[in-house]
Order: structure tokens, then sequence, then C-alpha cells
């Protein structure tokens, strides 16, 4: 009887360490979760002449309509651009172009292959105010204070954190900096299945993500030449009053209440 007794007391203690075992596992934090998917997969490709000759695409509106584009971002000689998603570079010497000697672009991508091509394409354009920067999954890698304009071009739903990511980026604008933002217009039962499939938010999620980082938006354009895109003009909220002083004009546009 009393090695039977002995028996279930062991028994009973084995369960009791494993129960006790499984809780104490269950209350660890979890880790953090990446995306469901990598929506970034084919954009970090070692062979990036397809990527190229995606973006720049005569049958793309973007690459057709990029000095339309240029002109509504509007960066005046002396400014500081930031090519956010800059891909082959080509919004980025058009942008060096425009802010000349005097003034600074930054290309960011995640694909360090594209930007040792964007590097080539300056050097044999002759522009020397091109800054490549290999943006991390949370981080645009912008130096603080650095910047008057970033550009985000088709870009942002490719954001894979997009919380930290425009926290960098609010880090790296001057005062009353500007965020322009082209993407795709995207509603149920009108857009294509890709778009649909491709882009994760409409314009009044991706408005409410930037404006609770810390902008106000002020401006938008839905143009005839660009018709599956709308534009966006967002301002750095703090100290606002300074945004006269930056050096941009762009293109008269809509203006938001």
């Amino acid at each position: 009887m009393e090695k039977r007794r002995g028996y279930i007391s062991a028994v009973l203690f084995a369960v009791f360490v494993l129960t006790a075992g499984f809780s104490g596992a269950a209350q660890q934090p979890a880790p953090a979760e990446r995306p469901a998917r990598d929506i970034n997969e084919r954009w970090r490709a070692e062979q990036i002449e397809p990527l190229v000759e995606t973006l720049e695409s005569e049958s793309r509106s973007i690459y057709r309509e990029r000095n339309l584009l240029a002109a509504i971002a509007g960066p005046l000689p002396g400014a500081v651009v930031a090519d956010v998603g800059a891909g082959s570079g080509f919004m980025t010497l058009l942008f060096a172009r425009m802010v000349g000697p005097q003034g600074k672009v930054y290309a960011v991508d995640i694909n360090p292959r594209l930007l040792d091509y964007i590097r080539t394409r300056a050097q044999q354009q002759g522009l020397e105010n091109i800054q490549t920067i290999l943006a991390g999954e949370k981080d645009s890698r912008l130096p603080p204070n650095s910047v008057d304009l970033v550009f985000i071009c088709d870009t942002y739903h490719h954001f894979e954190y997009p919380r930290e990511t425009l926290a960098s980026i609010h880090r790296a604008l001057k005062p009353g900096g500007q965020l322009i933002l082209v993407e795709f217009h995207r509603h149920e039962g009108h857009s294509p299945n890709w778009v649909l499939e491709h882009v994760r938010g409409n314009q009044q999620q991706f408005v409410n993500e930037i404006t609770a980082a810390g902008f106000e938006l002020i401006n938008q354009h839905n143009l005839a030449q660009i018709p599956d895109n709308y534009i966006l003009r967002f301002r750095k909220l703090e100290r606002p009053q300074a945004a006269s002083r930056l050096r941009y004009h762009g293109l008269r546009s809509q203006p938001v209440d």
C-alpha cells in the first residue's frame, strides 16, 4: 500500500511540474510578429534589370509624368530632398538637377543593388549631390533634422512597419518640413484585383496613419495624367511656422480644409 501511495504521489508531482511549466511558458511575452507576407521579396532581388524595366516602363503613368511629379513636389535650388523608395532613381536624378549643387538628394531604398545603380547613373550624368542610404525594415535611416522634403511614390504601401518608418521620417524632417505621398487609389469593387491584393489600405487609412505620426494634410492633387494615383502633401506639425522658410514651391493644388 505504501509503495502504491508513493507511486501516485510521484505521478501527481510530475503532472504538477508539467502544468506549471506550460503555464509559465504561456506567460512569456510573444515575439514581435512580422508582416503576414513579405511584400518586398521581389524588390530585394539581386537581379535588378526586371525591376528597372518595370519602374521605367512607358506604360506606367508615374514614369511618363515624372517631370510633372517633380514640378508638383517643387524643390527649389539649395533644398534637401529624400526620395524614399527611390527604386531605379529616375525621380532622384530629376530632384538632383532641381536642387542644384548647393542642394542634396538622399536616395533611400531597401535594395543595395538598386542603390549601386543610382550611384552609377549619377556619376555618368555628372551629378555629385546624391547620397544613397540603405533603409532598414523599420527605419529610413535618414539623418535627424536634415531634410526639407520627403518624396514617397508608390512605396508607402510597401512599408513593413509604417509607424516606426514614419517616426524615422518625422525625425529626419526639418521643422515644418513636408512629405509628398503618391499612392494608388484603392476602392473595393472598383479597383483592379492586383491593387486590392497588393495595396493594404485606401487613401483615408493612409492619411490617418500619417497624421497620427505627427503630420497634417495640407493639399492634394488628382490628375487626369496619372489616373491611378492620388498625390497628397503633408507638413510636419512640430514648429509649423517654420515651413515658410523652407526651399520648395510646388504647383498650385487643391487645398484641404
